[in-house]
């Protein structure tokens, strides 16, 4: 950050504590948006406040603080407290933290919030969310995504960490489908991110504890509002899991996500979630109703500050077999070996962001999950996948 932008960013944060502009803007926008506006400006991902610490944002990756002066816990109440409905300062007081959808202006940008207690003080951290949806293209996502839109039904499963870019991604997916088919798409999320225009056709999005009570309830519902598409938020718990599973065995295409660093250790994450006993049960269920998983990791990026890099396999009958079999292991070997109906590694599509000249060659051997693979592949040697049939 130039010595010009923290000066820019100094004087933008430091308007909070003059009382005359707080009255100016009594009954017109937000305090904190000061703050959610300076975000906006420099194009950060995230906003970070902590009791102790000046504002901070996350720039192509990096956190770095804003010349301003630290923040107290007098002014996190001033500024957060007035955001929250009598609903969620219920819950942020009964359970230490409380997760809403922040809007900035008339609908200018969305911000995803965290609000939580941290030693007894608040601390938010927001993502930016982008008032449009963007395409494939514009997210730079394999060619094979799209060819997963066309499903007409099963599950969908998005992997990866809190930030990697899942939401983003399947909205992309959402509003392709909603350009081109005539049907019902259905969402269920906590909170609402990304808001959708009817095309051909049509969406309804409910919010958790707006909309609807709670998940149970929600899951339960969405069955008898015949959707086509329904997305299901986060694969959080067995409830969850298995309301999707009963959804996708009916006849829906069912879109989640799960917190998993890779699409082969996906399976497992989601039998984490079951007794073993189950777990049987659970391997056919997959195998039976899972369409694909994409895994995905956001990296700093040569022409874009972030760039997205995935990992997707798609359950053809070899892929179910291992998954039905409990031959987690081979995986791995199973996607490269099916590269030609679209799978694809970390390995490989990194290598690939590399030649399209979208990341750097450190990046990528940074990110690899095996560097020394993907130095080969820089030198033009293939690696083939051990036996695994």
């Amino acid at each position: 950050m130039s010595s010009h932008d923290q000066d820019v960013i100094k004087s933008d944060a430091n308007m909070m504590d003059r009382p005359e502009d707080k009255a100016a803007n009594y009954g017109k926008e937000w305090e904190v948006n000061k703050l959610f506006r300076m975000v906006m400006k420099h194009e950060a991902s995230d906003l970070h406040l902590k009791v102790g610490q000046p504002p901070m944002m996350r720039l192509r990756g990096d956190i770095r603080r804003v010349d301003a002066p630290p923040l107290t816990q007098e002014m996190m109440e001033r500024l957060l407290l007035p955001l929250l409905t009598p609903r969620q300062r219920r819950i942020l007081e009964e359970e230490g933290g409380v997760d809403f959808c922040h809007v900035v202006g008339m609908d200018e940008c969305r911000f995803r919030v965290s609000l939580f207690r941290q030693r007894g003080k608040l601390s938010l951290i927001s993502r930016r969310v982008n008032n449009y949806i963007p395409s494939f293209k514009d997210l730079g996502l394999p060619d094979v995504i799209e060819k997963l839109c066309h499903f007409s039904e099963g599950m969908i499963i998005f992997a990866g960490v809190t930030g990697s870019g899942k939401t983003t991604s399947i909205a992309a997916m959402l509003d392709y489908i909603n350009a081109r088919e005539p049907l019902h798409i259905l969402t269920i999320e906590d909170p609402i991110e990304f808001t959708y225009t009817d095309r051909k056709a049509y969406v309804n999005q409910r919010e958790i504890g707006i909309d609807v009570r709670d998940w149970h309830k929600a899951l339960k519902d969405a069955v008898r509002q015949d959707p086509d598409v329904i997305l299901v938020g986060e694969l959080r718990d067995v409830d969850t899991f298995e309301a999707a599973v009963h959804a996708a065995e009916t006849g829906h295409l069912v879109f989640g996500t799960i917190h998993a660093s890779s699409a082969p250790t996906t399976i497992n994450r989601i039998l984490d979630l079951f007794p073993p006993e189950k777990h049987g049960a659970i391997r056919k269920a997959l195998a039976n109703n899972m369409k694909a998983v994409v895994a995905q990791k956001l990296v700093k990026g040569l022409k874009k500050p972030r760039v997205p890099t995935n990992e997707v396999m798609i359950v053809n009958p070899t892929i179910k077999k291992l998954i039905e079999e409990g031959e987690d292991l081979k995986l791995s070997d199973a996607i490269k070996l099916f590269y030609q109906e679209g799978m694809v590694d970390f390995t490989e599509n990194l290598r690939r962001l590399v030649e399209q000249g979208d990341i750097d060659k450190a990046t990528a051997l940074e990110w690899a999950p095996d560097p020394e693979k993907l130095k080969m592949l820089f030198k033009g040697i293939k690696v083939s996948a051990a036996g695994i049939l």
